[in-house]
This record gives structure tokens, C-alpha cells and sequence, in this order.
């Protein structure tokens, strides 16, 4: 799998940023069922209790938990279906971001911020506060140039790496199902940290 350079990532910049801020779409449903594996669904059931039904959400532990359990605002990594499709060549290849959800959507700070509430399919999520950065899987899955960009002060204001969030309203999940902010949400995530 080649890895895009600065130049190809800076040209497909402007189609990432020109993803709808609301009514945007599902492009990828991805399960996780073991490390390293990826599982790309025609549907997938989201639950308030496990996140995503079958991945290994509930079982990973993670280090900002007291008890270092799963983190309740990790349930879901979120990605932008544009920038995967960017940086991978095809959806096998962009199921290895590791993200359950790519959607056609703008995930910035500004669009999104913390306790934004998403309508899909049947679900409903919200987006957390909770960091998504890349890590060193994602360097070498995506290459050196892919993580600079993540990590720099523009793509973290966009969130290129994605986003966190939780399962509110369980329901059913496909590729093409449209994704709409719910009414008010916006007025929740000033508030967010008092949760």
C-alpha cells in the first residue's frame, strides 16, 4: 500500500474540507472482533451499553479510566469518510484507520464540538471530549506525511484523525444512511463537561 506524500495530502485538503455540516452520510461501517481485524458491515447495531455490537469496544481497556476499564466516551471512533478515502486506496485499506464510523460529515472542533448530538440510521450518538490522535499503527498504515498531518495544528482543529463518541439511542447503522445533527444539541455541548 503506498502512502500519499505532503503534496497529495495538501491537493485533496480542499474535497476534505468541503464536507457537508450537516446531512452528510455513512460511508464505512467497520467492526473491530479482534486486534488487528476488521470486519466491514452492510449493517451494524449500535448499543448504549457496548458500543458497537461485536467490537471489541468492551473489551479494551484504556488508561484515562479509573479502574481501567473501557472508556465510556471511547465507545465509537468517528473518521471523515473524505480524508480516509484520501489517505487509502480502498475500503479494506481505509478499515485499517480502525475508526467503526466514516462518515461524509464535517468533523471539525467549530462543526462538532463536545455533546453534539448525531442522528443515523436508527441511532443516535454524541461526540465526547475526548482526544483522537494518530498513533504509531496509524504511521504505518498511512504513512509519515498522513500522522504529520493529523497531528498539526490544522488537522487537529479539523479533527482529520477523527473523533470520540458515545451511543445514546441504540439502533441500526448502514452505509448511505444520512446523518443530521439533533435539534439542540448544540445548546447541550456548552455544557457538555458538566456530565
Amino acid at each position: 500500500m503506498a502512502h500519499r506524500t505532503d503534496d497529495e495530502l495538501t491537493r485533496g485538503l480542499d474535497h476534505v474540507r468541503r464536507a457537508p455540516t450537516d446531512g452528510g452520510t455513512v460511508d464505512l461501517v467497520v467492526r473491530r472482533p479482534g486486534v488487528d481485524e476488521r470486519e466491514i458491515l452492510a449493517e451494524g447495531r449500535l448499543d448504549p451499553t457496548v458500543g458497537l455490537v461485536g467490537d471489541t469496544w468492551p473489551e479494551r481497556g484504556s488508561k484515562r479510566t479509573a479502574d481501567g476499564g473501557p472508556h465510556p466516551d471511547m465507545q465509537l471512533n468517528l473518521i471523515g469518510a473524505r480524508f480516509s478515502r484520501l489517505v487509502a486506496d480502498d475500503d479494506a485499506h481505509r478499515a485499517l484507520a480502525g475508526d467503526q464510523l466514516h462518515l461524509d460529515l464535517d468533523l471539525s472542533e467549530a462543526n462538532l464540538p463536545p455533546g453534539t448530538r448525531l442522528a443515523l440510521g436508527t441511532a443516535v450518538i454524541e461526540i465526547t471530549d475526548q482526544p483522537h490522535r494518530g498513533c504509531a499503527k496509524f504511521v504505518d498504515r498511512f504513512g509519515a506525511a498522513a500522522a504529520r498531518l493529523v497531528n498539526s495544528p490544522e488537522g487537529r482543529a479539523l479533527h482529520l484523525r477523527g473523533v470520540n463518541a458515545r451511543v445514546v439511542v441504540g439502533g441500526r447503522v448502514r452505509p448511505g444512511d444520512r446523518v443530521a445533527k439533533v435539534a439542540g444539541s448544540a445548546d447541550r455541548a456548552e455544557g457538555a463537561g458538566d456530565r
